[in-house]
């Protein structure tokens, strides 16, 4: 093959060029004249057939081809390299013929051919034309290089877009939780579980990461929500509680005018997550009117802070955190995506090693008590085996108290303190589709 990055207008006395002709004679004529033009890459093949394979094994720069052979004439052979005639982009054929007929060359050029000689040729003739059609080839093989550099550079630059793209996220959900996590780990946390229950409902591997990058942004609204209420250790009074609700609506204007799905997935998170599954959330959604998005995040969050240090409360370990979340199966969360998370973690794929040092191993199941069956539900087992936690300090139990105080205020329908009104409020709650599918039920 000729070196892609040779000018075009330098020799190109290293073409590989094939000549096809089933007269000796002129197989011998032509490759003298090409020898003497410098041309040292030459195979002549007096048979169409080996042709074709002589054509995959030295990849030729040039086909000069007879027409009229016998047993596969040059328009058969033209028909059969059809294919990586188109393949190739730009392969010349230049047809050596004695036929003066129009309808031949016609032909011929239909099937491919792009000049023509007649024979008997004369030297200075095939010679340039010959080079005239490796010049044409020698650009060709060039724009074809730069074009798949380019396409390589704009590959590489679109890559580093994505992931400057990702980092400005994740960095935009680290500076939210440095707000009220002192760790800074809890968006990553209920990302990575958000995703893992995503994948645990039938969801899509895409729909699965862009779970993963989404949920962490959806407490990116307590930027805007002040220190003495965001930090406060005791409960918030109903003022407060509706400065705190109004976080969701915040971080839906962050993330709002973006037409990335994963932007326009991270504004339905921020805006939902705080949904309830009974229709008694911050804005009104029950059931199936909340987007999947939403309800995952909700129960991953829930989870992560129960298992989390809080400047409000302890933290609890795996099994009793679960066992409040399935206390509020069906009410505050959805029961798929509880089921989910209970299977998580009775398979062990949660939480992630000993780092969450709070979260205490599910024991191995176990038979119903009297019988050897499967239990009816993993509910019902996990009810079973967990045994009610010892007496707590009065410190713990205080703080605990004042945690359940906190939660259940929250759940008031308190309006959002805007100019706007209520009812906008209301009406600033998601709608419109979510790229996730309808709930798969168990």
């Amino acid at each position: 093959m000729i070196e892609t990055l040779t000018p075009a207008w330098s020799p190109v006395k290293n073409a590989v060029i094939l000549v096809v002709d089933d007269e000796e004679d002129n197989l011998h004529a032509v490759r003298k004249v090409l020898e003497r033009g410098g041309y040292t890459c030459v195979h002549t093949r007096s048979d169409p057939r080996e042709a074709l394979a002589d054509f995959d094994a030295t990849g030729p720069d040039l086909l000069l081809l007879d027409l009229h052979m016998p047993g596969m004439d040059g328009f058969e052979l033209l028909g059969a390299l059809r294919g990586r005639l188109a393949r190739d982009g730009y392969l010349p054929v230049l047809v050596l013929t004695g036929d003066l007929d129009e309808s031949v060359k016609l032909r011929a050029l239909a099937a491919g051919a792009r000049d023509f000689v007649t024979k008997p040729f004369e030297t200075t003739e095939i010679l340039l034309r010959i080079r005239n059609l490796l010049e044409a080839r020698v650009l060709h093989l060039w724009l074809r290089a730069e074009n798949e550099t380019l396409e390589e550079r704009v590959r590489e630059r679109t890559a580093d877009l994505a992931h400057a793209h990702d980092e400005i996220l994740a960095r935009l959900a680290l500076a939210a939780e440095f707000r009220d996590d002192a760790t800074g780990h809890h968006a990553q946390r209920v990302g990575e579980l958000s995703a893992l229950l995503a994948r645990r409902l039938g969801c899509p591997a895409e729909q699965v990461a862009l779970m993963r990058q989404a949920a962490p942004l959806h407490d990116i609204g307590k930027i805007g929500i002040p220190d003495a209420i965001l930090l406060k250790s005791g409960s918030l009074t109903p003022q407060e509680q509706a400065v705190m609700r109004s976080h969701v609506d915040i971080g839906a204007r962050i993330l709002s005018g973006e037409s990335f799905p994963l932007l326009a997935l991270a504004r339905e998170i921020a805006q939902t997550h705080h949904e309830r599954w009974d229709g008694a959330g911050y804005c009104g959604l029950g059931g199936e009117e909340i987007p999947l998005s939403g309800r995952i995040v909700a129960v991953a969050d829930a989870f992560d802070a129960l298992t989390s240090v809080r400047p409000y409360k302890p933290a609890l370990g795996a099994r009793e955190a679960l066992e409040r979340i399935v206390q509020d199966r069906g009410r505050h969360f959805d029961p798929a995506v509880v089921d989910a998370l209970t299977g998580l973690l009775e398979a062990r794929a949660w939480p992630p090693g000993p780092a969450r040092g709070a979260a205490t191993p599910l024991p191995a199941p176990a038979p119903p008590p009297g019988g050897s069956g499967p239990w009816p539900s993993p509910q019902a087992r996990l009810a079973h085996e967990t045994p009610r936690p010892a007496r707590l300090g009065a410190a713990t139990e205080e703080a605990l108290r004042t945690e359940g105080n906190r939660m259940a205020a929250m759940t008031l329908r308190t309006p959002h303190p805007s100019s706007r009104g209520p009812s906008n409020w209301h009406g600033n709650c998601i709608a419109g589709g979510s790229p996730f599918p309808p709930t798969p039920r168990p």
